[in-house]
């Protein structure tokens, strides 16, 4: 039975794109992109690792700050070719942004650094038109480096969207120092806090398993509404793909 369905689907998606295609290309983000993805939109945070579009999909890429700021923040990066920013925005609020504006709108490793991520995926299906594409990508916490991080409760994530974080940003990048840059001297840690907090660090403020990205999305539809058209691990990440739907349910 499980073969027959997998059978079906990429049939299904062979004949969406037009041609067959083989199991292992059902991993591709961007087959995925390719089926979804039409239109005028945007990519949040892309940097130096876009979203592969197919040729009916035009992006404009937003990210906080412009190219020389983004090289000085991720110094890392240096010798990578980063994609041009073509809006500076704060991409939680999407502010310079009107409402329905956009065919799709693309966040991959970005929800994890959101401080209120219910209300940064309310504001990105905000700009959705009317079955409007929003796909994401989040990465499941037991494959990366917050393995060693408790999972954010669903209760936690409903206090940001209710009461704003800056209760609990302290606490958020104490955890970092502790569990991922794994520092045990507890003053050493509470320095490593406050220059992480002073500067803004684009830490992961908030963890997931699979099961818990669900609950969030379940939050999420008390405020906008829309479908989960997809719904895919690979690696070390879920893939989801949300459709807006044309009405909602209330502002976010």
């Amino acid at each position: 039975m499980i073969a027959k369905v997998a059978r079906s689907i990429r049939k299904r998606a062979g004949r969406l794109l037009g041609a067959p295609l083989k199991p292992e290309e059902l991993l591709r983000r961007k087959t995925i992109a390719r089926v979804f993805l039409r239109g005028e939109g945007i990519e949040i945070g892309a940097l130096h690792n876009p979203l592969k579009v197919p040729p009916a999909a035009r992006v404009r890429y937003v990210d906080r700050m412009g190219l020389d700021g983004l090289h000085r923040e991720y110094p890392e990066l240096a010798g990578k070719r980063l994609v041009p920013v073509d809006i500076e925005d704060d991409g939680e609020t999407l502010r310079t942004l009107k409402d329905g504006s956009q065919d799709f709108v693309i966040a991959n490793h970005f929800v994890e650094h959101c401080e209120d991520p219910i209300r940064a995926l309310g504001n990105m299906l905000r700009v959705l038109r009317p079955g409007g594409i929003l796909y994401v990508a989040i990465p499941d916490k037991r494959y990366t480096f917050d393995r060693d991080r408790p999972v954010t409760p669903i209760e936690h994530l409903l206090r940001d969207y209710r009461e704003g974080p800056a209760w609990s940003r302290r606490q958020h990048f104490e955890e970092w120092t502790r569990l991922v840059s794994k520092i045990s001297d507890a003053s050493k840690a509470a320095r490593e806090a406050d220059e992480l907090m002073t500067k803004g660090a684009p830490i992961h403020f908030h963890v997931w398993t699979q099961a818990e990205m669900l609950e969030m999305l379940a939050a999420l539809r008390a405020i906008r509404a829309f479908d989960i058209e997809l719904m895919f691990r690979r690696d070390n990440e879920v893939i989801f793909v949300l459709r807006m739907e044309p009405v909602e349910r209330a502002d976010a």
